[in-house]
């Protein structure tokens, strides 16, 4: 895929599975390749996270368009409260992705890079993740093409159990983070743990 996007839909209380339904068939109906559907457990809750991949930005708009001008965005209106889009490329190292089962826990992380640190870091991850991988696998880092510079990393875990010991452990070891990586974020970072919904490619 050439663009990732990572739409956020904010809902009402308990609303992930309220909306599955209508968020399916709505997603069905667009263009794009639906990667994943996953509703927060840890971090901000009441949110869903739909990651799909767009050839060509085109594509990618019109299925932002298709959403903001709908009377009923998202297929699921009545359990919105808010709706955001977020456009990315990916890092240059990063092989597609792929579906299937990984999860189930999913680590969503933010960065807010400094200015003119998006490009670094992508040369300094590109050295360092291979050895970061063997720890636990990297889904996908990407770089933010709208908004302030960013980063977000997508990371499957088996259980929060295991997030933790591959967190501590490639640090301990000295893998990660990316030698002098940091110099180049802001300290504003975010992180949620989310769950793949039922019909979600990513498992």
């Amino acid at each position: 895929m050439t663009y990732y996007e990572i739409t956020t839909l904010k809902t009402v209380i308990f609303g992930a599975g309220k909306a599955s339904d209508g968020l399916q068939n709505w997603l069905a109906a667009g263009k794009g390749t639906l990667l994943g559907a996953f509703a927060t457990d840890i971090g901000t809750l009441n949110e869903v996270y739909v990651l799909r991949g767009f050839e060509t930005l085109d594509e990618m708009m019109d299925e932002r368009e298709r959403a903001v001008m709908s009377d009923n965005p998202m297929g699921c209106m009545e359990h919105l409260v808010d709706l955001r889009f977020d456009s990315y490329k990916p890092f240059d190292f990063m092989a597609p992705i792929t579906p299937g089962t990984y999860g189930p826990i999913y680590e969503f992380r933010t960065y807010k890079a400094k200015l003119n640190g998006v490009s670094v870091t992508q040369d300094k991850w590109r050295d360092a993740i291979p050895a970061r991988s063997e720890y636990s696998p990297l889904t996908m880092a990407m770089w933010g093409l709208d908004g302030a510079p960013r980063i977000t990393q997508i990371w499957p875990y088996s259980s929060l159990d295991a997030r933790t010991k591959a967190r501590s452990q490639s640090v301990a070891d000295g893998k990660w983070p990316a030698k002098g990586g940091p110099d180049w974020l802001t300290p504003q970072m975010t992180s949620a743990i989310a769950l793949p919904l039922p019909f979600s490619p990513l498992k």
